[in-house]
């Protein structure tokens, strides 16, 4: 049986806990809300599946009510689950996750030893025409088992003709005292489509002013044919080697801003589904932007009310 996925992806799967209110620490005793479906890559895959594009994600649950939680979901968004290992007597893994008024989150992860990090590389034999294997900066920081079977599987889509797309989603919690550099390395190598933020630009670069960020990831890295600078409630900006385009944020009346966990994949999701629609990419990045906001104005990762339809018009209100 061949498989024709669109968009692939691997990572890390699990459920969030987070606190109802900004301003309560973890420390302080409070009400927590959850589960909520999560993981960045699964996020993302999800939102690629309700933009109507074929997509699978190779990830593992526990066989619990948390794994539950997930499989039930992605399967209800008609994501392919068929590469997700359900792992008997392991606990599916679990973040929590706290906010503050000033924009800013902590988090406490449980990914470690669970079945989110405990995938290796899958039989990829039936797949065929992959086009996109997108893959996330926090799932290569979980530890160096789980980013070495993850840089074996893009090898595999490499062959097979995706083209390989990155977003740095850095967590300091799980970054530790890891050398950012040497682990996102492999990807850059081959990575065409970039997706980071302002600091993780800089991060990456060393540089503070952004222009010269971007010249220099073009210069270290060629096979680079966009990089989508990621500017929150600001919109986003498209490079290419040679232009960019500055792409204003959209609003939901009421709603912004709920909760801003998953907008970044959603953004991710909805511009590889724009170019994957043939669209320029001025258009691919205002589906992105379109994305985001409709997951940041709903409460929980992937709640966010997102279709093509609801894309379009909430782009088409905010010409």
């Amino acid at each position: 049986m061949v498989v024709l996925n669109e968009i692939w992806t691997m990572g890390e799967m699990l459920v969030e806990i987070m606190r109802p209110c900004p301003d309560v620490d973890f420390y302080e005793t409070g009400e927590f809300l959850g589960p909520f479906p999560s993981g960045a890559p699964a996020i993302f895959i999800d939102t690629a599946a309700r933009l109507g594009h074929q997509a699978a994600i190779i990830g593992g649950v526990g066989q619990d009510g948390f794994g539950r939680c997930l499989l039930d979901r992605l399967k209800s968004d008609k994501v392919d689950c068929r590469y997700i290992e359900s792992f008997p007597n392991r606990s599916t893994a679990v973040a929590f996750v706290t906010y503050f008024k000033d924009g800013s989150r902590k988090y406490i992860f449980h990914i470690d030893n669970t079945p989110a990090s405990m995938i290796q590389v899958p039989d990829l034999e039936e797949i065929s025409r992959p086009r996109f294997f997108h893959l996330m900066g926090c799932s290569l920081m979980i530890n160096k088992e789980f980013r070495d079977s993850i840089l074996q599987t893009l090898k595999i889509f490499v062959q097979k003709g995706a083209k390989i797309t990155f977003d740095p989603n850095i967590r300091v919690e799980l970054l530790g005292e890891g050398n950012i550099h040497e682990i996102v390395s492999p990807v850059m190598k081959n990575c065409l489509i970039l997706f980071p933020g302002v600091g993780e630009l800089k991060l990456l670069t060393g540089e503070d002013k952004i222009e010269k960020g971007i010249e220099k990831l073009y210069s270290e890295n060629t096979p680079l044919e966009y990089i989508i600078l990621k500017l929150g409630k600001k919109g986003c900006s498209v490079y290419t080697r040679e232009k960019k385009f500055d792409i204003a944020s959209f609003h939901v009346k009421d709603k912004d801003g709920i909760d801003p966990t998953g907008a970044g994949d959603c953004f991710d999701a909805g511009f590889l589904c724009g170019l994957l629609e043939k669209k320029s990419v001025v258009e691919s990045g205002k589906i992105a932007v379109a994305a985001g906001t409709l997951n940041a104005a709903a409460f929980g990762p992937m709640e966010g009310n997102i279709s093509p339809d609801s894309v379009r018009k909430l782009i088409n209100a905010n010409r």
